[in-house]
């Protein structure tokens, strides 16, 4: 069985992105790209909001972007090797290969793609993981909490949700950025 991993980019203050909707502060360094790479590797579905959906998916439509650098190429290859579930009711034709289209979550249906998968699947973005989060779906969150303060901007959780974490590792970088693991606990 697949665990559902959030797995995001946030400031110290808890935002993944400023009030301008920029998020450039957040380009991750040569090793923390490594790190996601392996993750990467490890995931068989990505479940996408349209928005993440169109940022992300320069990883299969622009070659320029990645072609240049080992380590990003790395990362395109392992995010083409994904399936792509995008939520969505705008969106009606997908950008990228093994991409199908919803027009909105359903728990039940991550559950069941949670329960066929070998590998693990990851939910990205803080609105989709909202769904998420409050659907009781999500088994890990990996955080990497860059060095810097935004102030406002898009929460990286959403507020009306409590979760009891368990921590199980994390790692410093050279550029500041801090990355955690945590485990959600489930009380059954």
């Amino acid at each position: 069985m697949g665990k559902l991993i959030y797995a995001i980019n946030t400031s110290l203050d808890g935002f993944t992105e400023d009030v301008t909707g920029s998020f450039d502060w957040s380009e991750p360094d040569e090793d923390l790209h490594k790190m996601y790479n392996d993750l990467m590797h490890g995931v068989g579905v990505q479940l996408l909001g349209r928005r993440m959906y169109e940022t992300m998916a320069v990883w299969e439509t622009d070659p320029s972007f990645f072609e240049e650098s080992e380590v990003l190429s790395d990362f395109a290859a392992a995010w083409q090797d994904s399936d792509k579930v995008v939520y969505s009711t705008t969106l009606t034709e997908p950008l990228t290969s093994r991409t199908r289209i919803l027009p909105r979550f359903d728990a039940a249906e991550v559950r069941a793609m949670k329960e066929s998968s070998s590998a693990d699947l990851l939910v990205g973005g803080p609105e989709l993981a909202a769904h998420a989060l409050r659907a009781g779906v999500v088994d890990e969150i990996l955080v990497s909490l860059f060095p810097v303060v935004v102030g406002a901007g898009k929460p990286a959780f959403p507020s009306d949700v409590h979760l009891d974490l368990e921590h199980v590792n994390e790692r410093g970088f050279a550029n500041g950025t801090v990355h955690a693991a945590y485990r959600v606990r489930r009380n059954e």
